[in-house]
């Protein structure tokens, strides 16, 4: 539609409003349709633990855009190139599992080659891992868990495969498109996650209903 981006305040700009006041709008607009969503739920707003949570989250993914915007933006010494250099993409990032999880596989199988890096979205899909491993430990939380049966591990490899697919081709999963897609107002983002959350509920209601019958 000749728009610059594919955000959601670009849609209010192109109807004739401010660029900044489009921006301000459609941000506040959405967060104050989420916080309504969210705590008109008994038990989320009576749960410190998940509000504050979802607090904390969302500042890591604002934190994650400083980092890699501001923080990883300078210039090379060798080239004198200016760009952002935390990342894999050498463009801003923020918190994503898809992308860094590829990467950081790539990085393991070819640690020799002087032009791979840990990058921020490495460093940060590895410090999930590493950060929910302590907490469990220290919690006293940790426990092995493993597969049911023959069935639920074919579900899960199954299920391991769409994700992986999903994923990739929606550039992103509920994190990288939920969480920090949504931060940029990307229409995109929000059909992307539309489908997470569809495919999500159209999967338990299957399942639910399935049961429903051998029983």
């Amino acid at each position: 539609f000749g728009w610059k981006d594919q955000g959601l305040h670009s849609l209010l700009a192109s109807m004739g409003i401010a660029p900044e006041t489009a921006r301000w709008l459609a941000a506040g607009a959405l967060a104050l349709l989420l916080l309504g969503f969210v705590f008109a739920d008994k038990r989320f707003r009576a749960n410190p633990t998940q509000w504050l949570a979802g607090l904390a989250l969302g500042a890591l993914v604002v934190g994650g855009w400083y980092v890699s915007g501001h923080l990883g933006f300078g210039e090379n010494p060798e080239t004198l190139e200016t760009g952002y250099f935390g990342t894999n993409t050498r463009t801003l990032e923020s918190l994503s599992f898809v992308a860094p999880l590829a990467y950081g596989l790539e990085l393991l199988m070819l640690w020799t080659d002087k032009s791979l890096h840990l990058s921020f979205g490495i460093a940060s899909a590895a410090g999930v891992a590493l950060g929910s491993a302590a907490w469990a430990l220290a919690t006293r939380s940790f426990r092995w868990e493993g597969f049911g049966n023959v069935e639920d591990t074919a579900n899960h490899l199954v299920g391991a495969t769409l994700m992986g697919i999903g994923g990739v081709t929606a550039m992103g999963c509920t994190v990288g498109q939920g969480l920090t897609g949504i931060s940029t107002l990307a229409i995109g983002s929000f059909v992307a996650l539309a489908g997470i959350v569809g495919g999500a509920a159209a999967t338990l209601k299957y399942i639910t209903w399935r049961a429903e019958r051998e029983a």
